[in-house]
């Protein structure tokens, strides 16, 4: 992972980074959600998240579908979550946009 981290810093998951291992991993990707029906599911588990993810330290959960973000008041607010996650083995990070939110994404 450590190589990852530069070049530019978190560029590895950008949405439109178009290399060839990017592409191979979102065909993979797009043939497992096919082949196994997962999009049935997602309007079910968007519905299931949004009940859950009530909080006073959440201000807002943004997103269609299971592509979320939960926005906090602030970044620091948002880091000490971030760490606590991956702490606890959820893999999670902030937006290189908004730093106040952290996005979530589940299969």
């Amino acid at each position: 992972m450590y190589s990852l981290t530069n070049n530019p810093v978190l560029g590895h998951i950008t949405t439109f980074g178009g290399h060839p291992v990017c592409c191979a991993a979102s065909l993979a990707t797009l043939n497992v959600l096919l082949e196994e029906k997962l999009i049935e599911e997602v309007d079910m588990k968007e519905k299931l998240f949004r009940k859950l993810l009530k909080h006073p330290k959440i201000k807002s959960v943004n997103g269609k579908g299971l592509f979320l973000s939960i926005e906090f008041k602030s970044y620091e607010q948002n880091k000490a979550i971030i760490d606590k996650c991956i702490s606890k083995g959820v893999i999670v990070d902030w937006f290189l946009f908004n730093i106040h939110s952290m996005r979530i994404a589940h299969h």
